[in-house]
This record gives structure tokens, C-alpha cells and sequence, in this order.
């Protein structure tokens, strides 16, 4: 497997509770976050939550698991079919 490290796949599942509150699983990595957005790798690819005074929760990497908290107003999967993921990444989001 490409993204190495010896892991095997896991389920990626996103629970919200009421906008306020997001449990997500399957995460391979948080590439950047801040109080109004948070980019997460995650094993069905990118995915960007957006938002007003977000804050993490809990961090949990050898299980995948990411708790964020504060007002949910975007969740959305960036493709990566292009093949530089980092460009079609970046071109998505600063347009």
C-alpha cells in the first residue's frame, strides 16, 4: 500500500450531532485546522469541515478517530482524481 505505514484500512464513518458537535473515524492524518476550518485526510480521501469557532475535541492518531466541536456550516470531500493532490487541493480551496 502506497500510504505505508503498515495500517490497514478503516471504516470512515462522521457522526454530527445537531451541528455543534462531529465524531469522525478513519482519519490518516489532520493536515491543517484552525477555528473556521479543518483539513483531515481520511481514508475516502480529503475532507474539508468548515465552520465558526471550531475546536478539537480529542485526537486520537493510532485509532483514526477525530472529535471537533462549534458550528458546523460545510463538510466537504476535495477530489483527488487529478493526480497532484496537492494542486487540485490547494486550486479548490484558494479560488
Amino acid at each position: 500500500m502506497p500510504s505505508g505505514q503498515g495500517r490497514n484500512p478503516r471504516d470512515h464513518n462522521i457522526n454530527m450531532k445537531g451541528r455543534k458537535s462531529l465524531e469522525i473515524t478513519g482519519v490518516k492524518q489532520v493536515e491543517s485546522f484552525d477555528n473556521e476550518e479543518f483539513l483531515l485526510e481520511t481514508e475516502m480521501g480529503y475532507l474539508s469541515i468548515r465552520g465558526q469557532h471550531l475546536q478539537m475535541k480529542n485526537l486520537d492518531v493510532d485509532e483514526g478517530n477525530v472529535s471537533i466541536k462549534g458550528r458546523v456550516d460545510d463538510l466537504v470531500y476535495l477530489d483527488q482524481h487529478n493526480g497532484d493532490k496537492s494542486k487540485g487541493f490547494f486550486g479548490k480551496l484558494f479560488k
